[in-house]
């Protein structure tokens, strides 16, 4: 169990903290902080940069806390944030991923969460350092303020389509 839940922090947090680097820096495929500001601009969000650099901070921040098992209910809560931002942008495209859809964050919001209500197991820092066994009602706790945080960045940050778009 402990080999399943190393890897399966691995890939979800380093795989969140790289979306996070392609929005705010030319490493791994990104097109710098003015192309995550273009992007974020192109799907409707207010903020220019600052959007784009928050959004980045975030996925980097929660990424590696996850992949590291380091304060991992908040970093859970983090991570299901950012992406549930991320769902709301694709969720008109339906699910599927080859139409844009939302299940890739759909997929790393669900293993954010299950880590939250697992925790990290033993091959992890918040072991080392004597953090865990983490509470049950983590769980329910890191996917509201999660979930929640998402939608509210949404309703705060993005506009209303214009006429001529």
């Amino acid at each position: 169990m402990n080999l399943g839940l190393l890897i399966l922090r691995l890939v979800c947090g380093l795989l969140i903290a790289g979306h996070g680097v392609q929005k705010v820096s030319h490493h791994l495929g990104g097109a710098g902080l003015e192309g995550g500001t273009r992007e974020f601009h192109d799907d409707g969000f207010r903020g220019g940069s600052l959007t784009a650099l928050a959004a980045g901070a975030g996925q980097i921040g929660s990424g590696l806390l996850l992949a590291a098992g380091l304060l991992t209910p908040l970093a859970a809560t983090g991570a299901i944030g950012v992406m549930t931002v991320a769902l709301t942008v694709k969720w008109h495209h339906g699910l599927w991923v080859q139409n844009d859809g939302y299940e890739y964050p759909l997929f790393l919001i669900t293993t954010s969460a299950v880590l939250a209500a697992t925790g990290p197991g033993q091959w992890s820092t918040d072991q080392l350092l004597g953090l865990v066994p983490f509470p049950a009602w983590w769980f329910p706790v890191a996917l509201a303020i999660g979930v929640g945080s998402g939608l509210l960045t949404r309703l705060l940050l993005h506009r209303a389509p214009t006429a001529a778009e």
